[in-house]
């Protein structure tokens, strides 16, 4: 009967041979009605023998294909009567002369057997490409004109008019460079994702130039997490120099937070998942030998790491924040009153929505890839993707702080990393669209382990494009500070 019922459902199976995937389904119905399905006199035929065909070159497996044979297929209609099947497999070896090892993989771009398109997958990349350099290109004019026009307003003005008719970003240049409330965890963050970010181009740079496998199933996320702890000094140095600018005297606990910011929440996310995979007998349960591997590379090799480049921003590190104009000693009262769509709740959807909106069709394939049967290799174009991504998400917070600083509003730090890292909300929204529309996954196993990784994936994108905002917000407000003269 679960045969009858898999292959009324269309139900395919997924081979490995040397990581080289096959597909094939499981049986076939004939005389099957249309809009009806099975009418009577149709038949269902359950597919007892497979046939492999296994490419070589060079001693190496480049292509692996398997066939069902119909004219050994088994009636197996009549559920209610016991039916003896035997199952068998039959194996052919060629010789692959025109396919190396290392282009093994191209012939699954042209997979027919997947629901997918090459073609439409460029045009996507393509489209989000004109998308994006439309969107930095109006930013930037409209920033460039807007702000050309309040430097000249600001220089025309004499120092007896000065009081008088300052107003908007510039009227609060005696605040705009208060340190942030929590400085330790803000610095902690920001360093955090620096080091992802900067760990995530390492891996796509490793795929591309063939370092690490992209064809051998586990070697990217052993690739990550190699790439993290090496990159751990990055996280210590960049959050113990930024916390020590803004004058931060327990630079020790701004470094515990670095280390613990990201892999504490993914522990707690491993651990509940892999304990509902234990319980439910699953072979995805890691074993305790890769647990206590993982557990010695974060211990023996990433903390240390990233201590020793706190230690070195404390002790080589420059200290000064540089800060173009001086902050006074009270802070100015901020208004409230201001229209909903300059409130915070709308910037925040607009500062997600619009760099998700470059990488939606992109994340499609990404997620067929991790929680489907695709195939994905175009690390190039997942490279180029990324890049828009931090470009956008960057160019939006901007534009979005130069409208929070006009309305005098100058807490803008925590404001600038959280409208960045916001795509990494609206990814986590889509993962949840994705799962009820298109995974066809069910179950505590399965949910578990797709909301709870999702969940790390997506907090990972928080701190990567919060980061990214941030330096780029820092670096655009001494830009406009600096060129303009304060009393």
């Amino acid at each position: 009967t679960k045969f009858k019922d898999a292959i009324h459902n269309s139900y395919f199976f997924e081979m490995f041979v040397e990581d080289l995937p096959m597909w094939g389904y499981v049986g076939d119905v004939s005389d099957e009605d249309v809009l009806l399905g099975e009418v009577e006199g149709s038949k269902t035929y359950l597919f007892p023998h497979l046939h492999f065909k296994l490419g070589t070159n060079e001693g190496n497996i480049v292509s692996a294909t398997v066939t069902t044979d119909s004219d050994r297929r088994v009636d197996i209609t009549d559920t209610n009567k016991p039916t003896e099947v035997q199952f068998s497999y039959s194996v052919d070896w060629v010789w692959e002369k025109h396919l190396p090892w290392k282009y093994r993989m191209t012939r699954y771009h042209d997979s027919r057997f997947l629901p997918s398109s090459f073609e439409i997958h460029w045009l996507s990349i393509i489209n989000s490409f004109v998308l994006v350099l439309l969107l930095t290109a109006f930013l930037t004019i409209i920033l460039m004109r807007v702000l050309k026009n309040d430097f000249s307003r600001y220089m025309e003005l004499d120092e007896e008019t000065m009081e008088e008719e300052e107003s908007g970003w510039k009227l609060i240049h005696g605040d705009v460079f208060r340190f942030p409330e929590n400085s330790s965890l803000f610095c902690a963050a920001v360093g955090t994702g620096l080091q992802l970010m900067l760990c995530t181009f390492g891996v796509l740079i490793l795929a591309l130039t063939g370092a690490v496998s992209t064809t051998r199933r586990g070697s990217i996320l052993a690739g990550c997490i190699v790439v993290y702890c090496i990159t751990s000094f990055i996280s210590g140095y960049a959050s113990t120099n930024l916390y020590l600018k803004m004058n931060g005297k327990a630079w020790t606990r701004c470094v515990l937070l670095a280390a613990t910011l990201f892999p504490l929440p993914v522990a707690a996310v491993f651990m509940i998942v892999n304990t509902i995979a234990l319980g439910h007998g699953s072979t995805s349960a890691l074993p305790f030998g890769t647990i206590f591997t993982l557990t010695f590379l974060y211990a023996c090799i990433s903390v240390p790491l990233c201590v020793f480049g706190g230690s070195m921003a404390k002790n080589y590190g420059k200290h000064d924040f540089n800060a173009p104009t001086r902050t006074t000693k009270v802070a100015r009262e901020i208004p409230t009153e201001v229209p909903w769509y300059r409130g915070r709740p709308f910037q925040m959807i607009i500062a997600g929505f619009l760099p998700f909106s470059a990488i939606y069709i992109e994340l499609h394939y990404i997620f067929a890839s991790m929680w489907g049967h695709q195939i994905y290799t175009l690390f190039g174009i997942l490279l180029f993707a990324f890049i828009l991504l931090v470009i956008v998400s960057s160019f939006i917070t901007v534009a979005l702080l130069y409208f929070q600083l006009a309305r005098e509003d100058h807490r803008w730090w925590w404001a600038t990393f959280i409208n960045g890292g916001m795509t990494g909300v609206f990814i986590y929204v889509y993962s949840v669209f994705y799962y009820y529309h298109r995974s066809g996954m069910s179950g505590l196993l399965q949910s578990s382990f797709y909301f709870g990784y999702m969940a790390a994936v997506s907090f990972g994108f928080f701190l990567m494009l919060g980061s990214a905002g941030f330096y780029m917000s820092l670096a655009f407000v001494k830009h406009i500070y600096g060129r303009i003269k304060c009393d």
